[in-house]
């Protein structure tokens, strides 16, 4: 047997036969919220700011994206639905909503650091004008498609 074909019944045999997983979507920076001025405005998407909702800034993640932001300090987690483009500042990977932000403890801090993690995007998002909100009623929860 030529040392060719013994390389490659080694290969053979250390390679795995599972199809590879796709890589989870996660990212670690800073996060920041909107001041209150901002309630209101427009956002890159054309929605409005409500501080009142779940929703939040990245900078390439598209739209409607469900992402859950963990504090590293606390380690309480919320997830927002992305309709802005941004943080703009060096170290900053989401800024949000000021409902959201007190979700995880953020409120009076300015920044802390957080985790993200991609879990969903919801497909039924774009034809309603609300988010998740905290009192559970949310009309998104049949729409959520998971990550594959």
């Amino acid at each position: 047997m030529s040392l060719f074909t013994t390389l490659l019944l080694l290969a053979g045999t250390v390679c795995s036969s599972e199809s590879p997983q796709k890589e989870e979507h996660k990212q670690s920076g800073q996060a920041s919220y909107y001041a209150n001025r901002f309630n209101g405005c427009r956002t890159t998407s054309g929605e409005r700011v409500k501080q009142h909702l779940f929703t939040g800034a990245h900078r390439t993640f598209p739209f409607n994206t469900l992402v859950e932001v963990t504090n590293q300090a606390n380690q309480q987690s919320v997830v927002i639905r992305i309709n802005d483009r941004g943080p703009f500042h060096k170290g900053r990977v989401v800024d949000m909503t000021t409902a959201a932000a007190k979700a995880i403890g953020l409120l009076g801090r300015g920044v802390v650091n957080v985790t993200l993690r991609v879990v969903g995007k919801d497909r039924y998002v774009a034809q309603l004008d609300e988010s998740p909100t905290l009192d559970g009623r949310s009309p998104l929860l049949p729409g959520l498609v998971p990550v594959q």
